[in-house]
């Protein structure tokens, strides 16, 4: 008789931003989950809130601060039932920061993650490739001197392409947003040949689509899947 591994970790989802990213963190959940059947996946709760003012444009000075919409889709999740937590956007997590220590559960800091995924794949440093706002925050060169790793800023150009890239993942355009990013990537390569970071989460989307090879990405995505994972199977 096999026996089911029921977890009993509830993981709360905060999407929307955007939908399509949160989708696919679902669609890798279920994909790199390590079960055998239905009922020994995690029971997941999704709260998908695309009313969140933009958080890039929020650091940049020019949008409407997030944060409190952030902190009660949070809480909302820890009144259905979540016992983890997960926010599938690198940005949203400046505005998290200020309000984490006051959460009655456990975050999964996809910042925290993607920082060791990257240092793990590739020791020697790598390209960080993020929202405008992420690149001004700061938020990954802090994480990373904090664990002593070392992040390579593009040129401001390239910056500027990469944010275009994202917005085109957002609006729909996946496989312009990959051919975009495709050339920035290329010429980042062709000054220095290292890992590239993709730390937004529409940007793994793009990467996907641009035929760049994966073995030379950090998805943060991926890094935020399988840390929950970790914390759900043990």
């Amino acid at each position: 008789m096999t026996t089911i591994r029921r977890p009993e970790t509830v993981l709360g989802v905060l999407g929307g931003m955007g939908p399509a990213a949160a989708a696919e963190f679902l669609r890798l959940l279920a994909e790199r989950a390590p079960v055998s059947s239905d009922q020994e996946h995690a029971i997941t709760y999704l709260l998908s809130d695309p009313r969140i003012p933009d958080r890039s444009s929020a650091i940049l000075g020019v949008g409407e601060d997030p944060t409190a919409r952030l902190k009660d889709d949070l809480l909302t999740l820890t009144r259905w039932g979540a016992n983890l937590l997960a926010v599938p956007c690198n940005t949203a997590h400046y505005f998290i920061d200020r309000f984490r220590d006051e959460l009655p559960i456990p975050l999964v800091h996809i910042i925290e993650e993607t920082v060791k995924a990257a240092a793990a794949l590739s020791p020697k440093g790598a390209w960080l490739t993020a929202t405008l706002g992420t690149m001004r925050s700061g938020l990954y060169q802090k994480e990373a001197e904090r664990q002593g790793y070392s992040f390579i800023i593009p040129p401001e150009e390239a910056q500027q392409q990469v944010q275009r890239s994202i917005e085109l993942v957002k609006s729909g355009g996946k496989d312009e947003g990959g051919r975009l990013l495709r050339n920035v990537v290329e010429g980042l390569w062709s000054e220095r040949d290292l890992a590239v970071c993709a730390a937004c989460t529409e940007l793994p989307l793009a990467y996907d689509a641009s035929g760049l090879p994966q073995e030379k990405t950090v998805s943060s995505l991926g890094a935020l899947c399988e840390a929950c994972l970790r914390r759900i199977y043990g």
